[in-house]
């Protein structure tokens, strides 16, 4: 293994002062000698992708087997969305501090660390003989996979040259977007054919692929910095993440006024406001410098990943027991019918470079906002229980093609915004955003759907058995449950709660357009202006390349 230390930025080797000037032995400099060819970053491109789905396949997998926890671990339901969540949490929670800890001690070993846990505790998961080794496995995976996913966009970042970035930030992108869906109707498949257990042998696959691949091919990085890791900064951001995702996860479980929900909330607004107050005062050396907020491309980025995020999870809570409790579909037809939207998404994704490098990236990211409000706006006006799938394919088609026209902007104005040296960050940033709006999609617009569920179905419940009806107002699937004991009224109990999740359907959609006309407007206003990729008046940093 060969190193080539890079002069500082700003210094001439021979002793004369260029401020500004690139780094010539950087990555990604065009003339750097150990800069990997053409093919070489297909393959890496490639190995990222694969690490980067495995994690994401794990986020979804597990939601499709929530029956077949509770049996197997004789487990509440409480206990197995703890299962479920406590992932996201533990990752969510260290996407930042391990994303700089990779910049500095390099990116190539913390994604083979981050791999190894990974594939270790997802192993472990998959013969669990009791819930506490499953909790305890689940919460290792998400430290596995909070030093795997800022590390992949990292890579991209710091590997691919300007010309190429964008394209492969949108495959990144596609792969991040599409990925859950592919990965939950993979797990389907796998619980209707085998059983939950080998819903880890898909990780744990993807797994050794992306560490042959990143041995042989991806080279190492980290970068030089001369301030000291903000421990301060890491620790707050730890207990800020923590307590704000677990407000949003437990919430809707607890009750927003539960004294552990308003605990949670207090502590993680605490430690937000002590996390912006410390990274002021460390200006530089800040983990995350939040004086950047005021540049057009990280703040605007920053807002869209949330909101289209919220918005797409948002919407899954809505179609799955639309898909199987109002068409009785069954769990694994009912993410089938998800995949045209995520083709649509990582087509568009992969597309959305070349649009922007046309009309600029403020233009590409208005016009995707546009149609998935469109599509939010279709589905809520045309969904019914009679006209079944076809009334909301054409709202997710417009759907997905508006959001991959939309991330893959707001990804590279996110990474453009910060300088070479806190990509890591730079990464961790923009997944954190991306966990940030998942949760609060599913919370709110989950909220949402109860409620004009439970306003719509009071009035339908006349004739009604008592006993069966209090059960109907809990949700549409129990009200199905509940038809069993309604006797002559079975029929009209189904059909009332199947139109009552519509109309509550249409209430959270129409809530979804209003919030991405705003975001619309927003990012007319104040979207990104310069051509994504281009850091405006940023010297590149000092890099210690390592081939691979």
């Amino acid at each position: 293994m060969s190193t080539n230390q890079a002069p500082e930025a700003g210094h001439d080797p021979s002793g004369a002062d260029a401020p500004g000037e690139g780094v010539p032995n950087a990555p990604d400099a065009p003339d750097a000698p150990d800069a990997p060819d053409a093919r070489q970053r297909r393959t890496i491109l490639i190995a990222v992708c694969v690490a980067l789905m495995a994690v994401i396949a794990s986020v979804s997998g597990l939601n499709v087997a929530q029956p077949d926890l509770a049996i197997a671990f004789d487990a509440s339901q409480s206990t197995v969305l703890w299962i479920i969540n406590i992932y996201t949490l533990s990752l969510a929670a260290l996407l930042l501090p391990l994303g700089a800890i990779g910049d500095r001690f390099g990116r190539k070993p913390m994604l083979l660390t981050g791999l190894t846990v990974f594939g270790v505790a997802s192993a472990v998961a998959g013969l669990a003989p009791s819930t506490e080794v499953m909790l305890a496995a689940r919460l290792l995976s998400g430290v596995g996979a909070a030093m795997i996913m800022p590390i992949t966009l990292a890579v991209i970042t710091s590997t691919f040259p300007k010309e190429e970035r964008g394209r492969a930030i949108g495959v990144w992108t596609g792969v991040a977007g599409g990925g859950g869906v592919l990965g939950m109707f993979l797990s389907a498949a796998l619980v209707d054919a085998v059983s939950w257990r080998w819903l880890f042998v898909l990780p744990i696959a993807l797994v050794v692929v992306a560490v042959a691949m990143t041995l042989r091919s991806v080279p190492n990085s980290r970068e030089r910095s001369g301030h000291a890791f903000d421990t301060v900064g890491a620790l707050t951001s730890v207990v800020a993440v923590v307590g704000l995702i677990f407000v949003l996860q437990e919430g809707p479980e607890r009750g927003w006024t539960a004294p552990a929900t308003l605990t949670g909330l207090a502590v993680g607004a605490i430690a937000a406001i002590g996390f912006v107050t410390w990274e002021l005062r460390r200006r530089d050396a800040a983990l995350l410098d939040v004086r950047l907020f005021r540049e057009r491309g990280l703040a605007g980025g920053s807002i869209t990943l949330l909101v289209v995020f919220g918005v797409q999870a948002g919407i899954f809570v809505v179609l799955f027991p639309f898909f199987q409790a109002v068409l009785g579909w069954s769990g694994l037809l009912s993410t089938l019918a998800l995949m045209p939207m995520a083709v649509m998404m990582m087509m568009a994704s992969g597309l959305a470079p070349q649009l922007a490098a046309r009309v600029g990236p403020r233009a590409t990211m208005a016009t995707g906002i546009l149609l998935a409000g469109a599509g939010l706006a279709l589905m809520a006006a045309v969904v019914s229980v009679e006209g079944g799938y076809l009334s909301v394919l054409p709202g997710m088609l417009a759907m997905g093609i508006g959001m991959g026209l939309s991330m893959t902007p707001s990804t590279e104005a996110i990474t453009s915004a910060l300088p070479r040296e806190r990509q890591g960050v730079a990464s961790a940033l923009n997944d954190v955003t991306r966990e940030f709006g998942t949760a609060l999609g599913v919370a709110l617009l989950g909220a949402l759907l109860s409620a004009g569920y439970r306003n719509a179905i009071d009035s339908r419940l006349a004739g009604v058995p008592e006993g069966p009806a209090d059960t109907a107002r809990e949700g549409v699937a129990n009200a199905l449950d509940a038809a069993h004991q309604a006797g002559p009224q079975a029929q009209d109990l189904v059909r009332a709660a199947r139109e009552s999740f519509v109309d509550g359907w249409q209430n959270a959609m129409w809530a979804g357009v209003a919030v991405m006309a705003a975001l619309f407007v927003y990012v007319l206003v104040r979207g990104p202006q310069q051509p994504t990729g281009t850091p405006a008046n940023r010297p590149e940093p000092a890099v210690d390349a390592i081939a691979p």
